[in-house]
């Protein structure tokens, strides 16, 4: 299925003040040599049918328009521009509101990334965009293993035989396939987490609370990633993110989420979501700066592999 373009153009700066919109506006092909692909997933219905607030399908927008406006990084000297010369920003995936038809266009979209070489990165999107994502390994049948930053485990049972933005990872568990070789859960609230689904997530892999984040556990966590890999970020996770589907506090501070990003990105994982950026809930825009900073930490760490 054809993506469809995003509509974000690169903010006009002077020639020498690049924004990384100046390399990703345009570039929306596949080729030889690409190394990163951006992928779009506006859809917020798996949000709403767990009883969440809407707003997540124009995530990806909010995002991009954010990212296109950040530098590269300076310190890098030409690894951050190496890397953009070898990024791409597919589109978006042209959602129907058939929520498993759309995950299932996810994962053929992904998988197509995987089958180039290079490593996606999908903008959600509510969090049922992850099984989205793994539907690339699952239906491929490739053994993978899942990184869920989160301050829930979603684990939930189907609404009615329906998945949905917190049920993610229990599809995935449960996929015919039983490509799912471990998944690790880190970040969870104590207070928003039931034991029921603490014990479903531990028996898949591993949980880690919020109290038990320092940074050198953050950066063991990215380090015993092994590939096939596959990392999401569900934003609701960070103390304080408003602009998100389920906002919180109590969670991870900005500094130690940034660090899980960069770590991740310089990590064996294959692929990559950010999640729950839910923009009619952000009045000034920090949630999407939080959203691009993440994707921009990231490629940071991809550039440094």
């Amino acid at each position: 299925m054809p993506l469809r373009p995003h509509g974000i153009s690169a903010p006009p700066t002077a020639p020498d003040d690049p924004r990384l919109g100046r390399w990703l506006a345009g570039a929306d092909r596949l080729a030889p040599g690409t190394r990163v692909a951006l992928v779009g997933f506006p859809s917020d219905a798996g949000v709403a049918r767990n009883g969440g607030r809407p707003g997540a399908a124009d995530g990806p927008a909010a995002l991009r328009a954010a990212l296109y406006r950040k530098t590269p990084d300076a310190r890098l000297g030409g690894a951050f521009e190496a890397l953009l010369d070898a990024t791409v920003d597919l589109g978006d995936v042209p959602v129907t509101g058939d929520l498993a038809r759309d995950q299932a266009a996810l994962g053929e979209a992904v998988g197509a990334v995987l089958d180039a070489g290079a490593i996606p990165v999908v903008l959600g999107g509510g969090h049922e965009t992850a099984y989205g994502h793994a539907l690339a390994y699952l239906a491929a049948g490739r053994p993978f293993e899942i990184l869920n930053w989160d301050a829930h485990a979603d684990v939930r049972e189907r609404i009615d035989g329906l998945g949905h933005s917190g049920s993610p990872f229990r599809e995935a568990a449960e996929h015919p396939s039983g490509a799912l070789r471990r998944y690790t859960v880190a970040g969870l609230h104590p207070w928003r987490v039931a034991a029921s689904h603490a014990a479903f997530a531990a028996g898949l892999g591993r949980v880690v609370w919020r109290d038990d984040l320092t940074p050198g556990a953050v950066d063991a966590i990215a380090a015993g990633l092994t590939a096939p890999a596959m990392v999401t970020f569900d934003l609701d996770a960070v103390d304080g993110a408003a602009g998100v589907s389920a906002p919180g506090v109590g969670g991870m501070p900005v500094d130690l989420w940034l660090r899980a990003a960069e770590a991740c990105g310089r990590s064996a994982a294959t692929s990559f979501d950010v999640v729950e950026l839910s923009p009619p809930h952000d009045a000034d825009g920090r949630s999407a700066t939080l959203a691009a900073l993440t994707v921009w930490h990231l490629l940071r760490g991809i550039a440094t592999r």
